[in-house]
């Protein structure tokens, strides 16, 4: 019988709660002795424990090959250090900031790229909370300032509503985002007041759930979103593809409609990260485009794919040598002054448009405007594969 509401961070609690067997103990102790070990009741309850592909376990309760790094994951694997100027800051894009004032969650994702940071630490101090408004404020480029973590819907109503309130009251600052795993694990934690404590006048408020399956969203879990949509907060979601939980179209597709339903716009699709340990969860590039492409191509969502910081990691691999030859070839032609015919307007020859074609003078300014779009969507290559 699972303790009622309780949640679990000791080896021996999973053990209680049928998530593990006995004989698994000593190796679920070494992997908390090195990573936070937390599921909350919702989780657990989730969890068919006779099922061993069961989609919540995977994410949720640990295995020993968690501390199985290999040669190329890194303790900081998106190279947050490099952009820190101080505790709790990340800017690495001029117009926004990362502000990470807690690094505790409800629920330890055991794939997680903070692994080697959550659970270690608590809140930013009052000093250095103070700290990092006092850089916000004085970087005036700043345009949107990113909750995240550890999760931020951890902390108090009074001060997750403190941080908002000050966020607010810096003029430059039009956007506040938070991120959250928090209304999947545990849906009771938003209430009422941590709604309000969300609202900030003359600003635009964004939250963006992190949720990797369907079953995730429990009637508990679409009921929390809901106070959230209903106050006139718009919501977002954050999806890692998971080798094992949603690497096949059909789940993926699953999860995106009902993440739609609950009014919710599917929004950032993310390779895992070499972060130590996490092999057994990441799929490679093109596993990721077989599951998401089928999934995603019927539905209306216009999700990013967030492939740049995972090219980054890999710039070096095979499965990106088409990447580095496009960009070696649009160089060349750039070179050369372009110039590569704009696509499917043959030399010579005016686009059928109409009845009619078109005067020469007017044939130019199709072929110059079809230039500039194939020009602006090579930049937009070149920034991704950089």
């Amino acid at each position: 019988m699972r303790p009622a509401r309780k949640t679990l961070r000791h080896p021996d609690e999973l053990i209680a709660a049928g998530l593990i067997p006995g004989e698994r103990r000593g190796e679920i102790e070494a992997v908390a002795a090195r990573y936070a070990l937390a599921l909350t009741a919702d989780v657990a309850e989730l969890i068919d424990p006779a099922d061993p592909r069961d989609p919540i376990a995977r994410q949720f309760v640990p295995a020993a090959a968690e501390l199985d790094a290999r040669p190329e994951e890194m303790a900081d694997p998106i190279g947050d250090d490099a952009h820190s100027p101080l505790e709790g800051i990340v800017h690495r894009y001029p117009d926004r900031v990362l502000l990470k004032p807690v690094h505790v969650c409800a629920a330890y994702c055991r794939f997680c790229f903070r692994r080697e940071v959550v659970g270690r630490a608590g809140a930013l101090s009052r000093a250095q909370l103070d700290a990092v408004m006092a850089y916000i404020r004085s970087h005036r480029e700043i345009w949107e300032v990113i909750l995240t973590g550890g999760d931020p819907f951890v902390l108090s109503p009074r001060r997750l509503g403190q941080v908002v309130e000050t966020l607010a009251a810096i003029d430059h600052v039009k956007i506040i985002r938070v991120h959250t795993r928090v209304p999947v694990v545990a849906p009771t934690r938003v209430t009422a007041a941590l709604v309000r404590a969300l609202r900030a006048p003359g600003k635009a408020t964004y939250v963006v759930l992190h949720a990797n399956h369907a079953r995730e969203l429990t009637s508990a879990a679409r009921a929390a979103c809901a106070r959230l949509v209903d106050a006139g907060i718009p919501m977002l979601s954050q999806t890692v593809l998971l080798r094992g939980v949603n690497d096949e179209a059909a789940v993926l597709g699953e999860l995106m409609r009902a993440l739609v339903e609950c009014r919710i716009k599917p929004y950032y699709l993310h390779h895992g990260d070499l972060a130590p340990g996490t092999a057994q969860w990441r799929t490679g590039i093109d596993a990721d485009a077989r599951a998401s492409r089928p999934a995603l191509r019927p539905l209306p969502t216009q999700l990013r794919a967030r492939h740049p910081r995972r090219l980054r990691q890999i710039a070096d691999r095979p499965e990106l040598s088409c990447l580095r030859r496009r960009r070696q070839r649009h160089g060349a032609l750039r070179g050369r002054g372009l110039q590569r015919p704009p696509p499917r307007l043959s030399a010579g020859a005016a686009p059928n448009i109409g009845p009619r074609k078109l005067p020469c003078k007017e044939q130019g300014k199709i072929q110059g405007d079809a230039r500039t779009d194939l020009e602006n969507r090579w930049k937009i290559e070149d920034a991704l594969i950089r």
